[in-house]
């Protein structure tokens, strides 16, 4: 099969479309049987306040469960990112770890500090930022939560939240053990175990080794395995009841990714020339502890204490090609040949305690459910580059302090409609140090917080109205070669009004939510780069840093949607539609295209039949409209389409099951580059560089449950 690679007109080969129109017959096939009446599970959500079903909650969010993460084989937190809508990533390393939510959010990091856009919490533990540690190990369910979490997150959550949960301890044993293998020497070995200790303590222990030589081929050197996965998970959780009104969760967790970095071609394929390689690494430990005591009749009250302490290294060979690539070529002499490396040390620390009614108050005349709390975070991230043309290197230093305080009050104005007002004081505080002299420190303060109506037209249908308003901090451009008016970055505002409809029909067959919003930004962030040629060679020196845009705008709506269109079949199917705009420009293309990583359409839609007793197979197809890879360049992805498959025979206590991704073998852009040259044979001709996306994956895997 050939493709023409060109991301405004890919053209694919006629057994793709033949193999695509018989997955998608398939799933019409599947839709036209009729079978046993139904009834679908309810969803709860748990990275809220409060434990609540998912059809009861007045916001846009996504639950993925255990059978979605199964059935995709998913490894990581970035290959299921695509099943929700308006939720896209970056990749520009081994694993897709910068995510955007409505368009909003950071695509890479370099030198410079970073104030994310989108949270991230593996059991509550904060690995907003560092999102490589997001592996699936024995994982209940990942919940996404859309538009400013300002209550519930404050300043790293201005687009969202991401939160993954591990299953819990259980008082029975029950555990598993799986293997994978598949396509590229990928190979995965798990096991987890859990039961009672003691009449009071009960445990769960995971561990997980996912291993792979990845897709990319390294032509010089000979090798296949220079893009490779290496990741070790582990996670013990201990549960002890202390008395009847006091009960705490300890939790440990450790990831130690040793991933290969070598994704960008010259020639814009998955064979690649570099002579040293790159790499992508994290080793993570960290320890949460949860205290929940219900001594007093009127409130329950919550702490989570959390440490993480990270190891970062990210680096590349620069000229993506080795030193004598001109050697007998006309272009002798032209050649340049660099690495860049980068290393931190992070260390975070939270605390978060609240308070949490047990009985509601009255309020005006009406009774109330209540919230509040206090949080505390302290940040440290050191930062050490080691670069050719740099050769005493450069190091920084950035620290932040966040204090807040919060609440939430949930009016019930009657049986059927609920007025939900909360809001987040929050003072933060940062100093910057570098080893170019460059310093900076702010202490500024920040509020964000809703207002939502929720109105429970019968029992199994609520609509709503939200308004939130959410916060980004401000900061520092490290580079030195920037003007003073480029060196500071302000605060970046977002309003959110949105409003939805969630409701369970069809004598509980369908499930659905669909939302419509608008969001209004202000100080937008936006990463630009700085291209520079060198004095002492041909290549050119590139230098990012923010700056912002005094306004934009992102609306649009998103639906999601389970079928049960019998006892032995489902459906799902999400929708994602997105329209931005800059309306105050940074530069002169900014006002008249989109934002970058935010395709107009994403979708996802599939289905599972139970053909046996034993036998069940699975489809979906996924896409998304092409996007901007960059604010600082007008490259675009290609729209795509992927298929993917899983066929599963399970007993009682096991499973095997045959699984493809991406069966018609597209090709996908997860991150480009244009506006400069980096091959010498063409004489550092300016043209664009992509890092392509997985291509058709398969493989066996089988599980033993107990």
């Amino acid at each position: 099969m050939k493709y023409q690679l060109n991301p405004k007109n890919i053209t694919r080969g006629s057994q793709s479309a033949r193999i695509k129109a018989t997955c998608v017959s398939a799933l019409l096939v599947l839709a036209s049987l009729s079978l046993a009446d139904p009834q679908l599970i309810e969803i709860m959500v748990t990275a809220d306040f409060r434990d609540t079903t998912l059809l009861t909650t007045p916001a846009s969010l996504t639950v993925l469960d255990k059978n979605i993460i199964d059935r995709r084989q998913a490894k990581h937190l970035a290959q299921l990112l695509n099943v929700a809508p308006n939720v896209n990533f970056s990749s520009g390393a081994s694993r897709g770890r910068f995510i955007q939510i409505r368009g909003i959010g950071e695509r890479s990091q370099f030198i410079e500090p970073l104030n994310p856009s989108v949270g991230v919490l593996v059991d509550g533990i904060d690995f907003t930022g560092i999102a490589g540690a997001a592996t699936t190990m024995d994982l209940q369910q990942v919940e996404i939560l859309r538009g400013p979490q300002g209550t519930l997150y404050g300043a790293n959550a201005l687009a969202g939240l991401v939160s993954l949960k591990a299953n819990q301890p259980t008082i029975e044993t029950r555990g598993n053990v799986a293997l994978a293998m598949g396509r590229f020497n990928t190979q995965t070995i798990s096991a987890a175990v859990g039961g009672a200790l003691s009449p009071t303590v009960n445990y769960r222990l995971a561990v997980q080794s996912h291993s792979s030589d990845g897709y990319v081929i390294n032509d010089f050197l000979q090798r296949d395995d220079t893009d490779d996965i290496d990741e070790l998970s582990l996670r013990s959780i201990f549960t002890w009841r202390v008395s009847d009104n006091l009960d705490t969760k300890f939790t440990l967790f450790h990831v130690d990714a040793d991933n290969g970095y070598d994704g960008f071609s010259l020639d814009n394929t998955r064979h690649t020339l570099s002579d040293k390689p790159g790499h992508d690494r994290q080793k993570s430990s960290a320890v949460a502890v949860e205290t929940k005591w219900r001594g007093h009749d009127a409130y329950e009250w919550v702490a989570l204490i959390s440490v993480a302490d990270t190891d970062l290294e990210y680096g590349y060979d620069e000229d993506w090609a080795f030193p004598d690539i001109c050697t007998g070529q006309a272009c002798a002499g032209w050649g340049y040949n660099s690495e860049d490396n980068y290393l931190r040390d992070r260390y975070n620390g939270s605390i978060d305690v609240r308070w949490v009614s047990q009985h509601p108050i009255q309020v005006l005349g009406q009774s109330a459910d209540w919230v509040f709390g206090v949080y505390a975070r302290s940040q440290d991230e050191q930062l050490m580059r080691q670069y050719t043309y740099l050769p005493d290197g450069f190091r920084s230093s950035f620290e932040t302090e966040s204090r807040a305080i919060y609440g939430q009050l949930d009016t019930h104005l009657s049986d059927t409609l609920t007025l939900l007002t909360g809001i987040r004081f929050e003072n933060r505080s940062a100093d910057y140090s570098d080893s170019d002299a460059v310093l900076h420190s702010v202490d500024e303060g920040l509020w964000g917080g809703r207002i939502a109506l929720q109105y429970q037209t019968s029992p199994r249908t609520m609509i709503y109205s939200l308004i939130s308003r959410g916060y980004k901090a401000g900061g520092v451009n490290s580079a030195p070669s920037l003007s003073p008016a480029d060196r500071e970055f302000d605060t970046e505002l977002m309003w959110n009004f949105e409003a939805g409809v969630k409701g369970i029909w069809l004598d509980g067959r369908l499930q659905a939510q669909l939302a419509g919003f608008y969001q209004q930004r202000r100080d937008i962030q936006i990463k630009q780069s700085l291209v520079q040629s060198r004095t002492d060679s041909n290549a050119s020196d590139f230098t990012d840093y923010f700056g912002n845009s005094a306004k934009g705008s992102n609306f649009g709506i998103e639906i999601e949607a389970l079928w049960a269109q019998g006892e032995n079949l489902n459906f799902f199917a999400s929708l994602g539609w997105l329209d931005t705009k800059y309306d105050t420009p940074l530069a002169k293309t900014l006002n008249s295209r989109q934002q970058a990583h935010a395709p107009r359409y994403q979708f996802a839609v599939g289905g599972q039949l139970q053909i046996s007793d034993n036998v069940s197979l699975s489809l979906d197809l996924e896409g998304k409209d092409r996007f901007y890879l960059s604010s600082s360049h007008d490259e675009q992805s290609q729209s795509y389409q992927l298929l993917n498959a899983n066929l599963v025979y399970a007993s009682s206590s096991w499973d095997i099951s045959v699984w493809a991704r991406n069966l018609t073998n597209e090709e996908v852009i997860v991150r480009g580059f244009g506006g400069f040259g980096n091959d010498p044979r063409k004489y550092y001709e300016t043209e664009p560089y992509y890092q392509m996306g997985e291509p058709r994956v398969f493989g066996v895997s089988g599980q033993y449950g107990f």
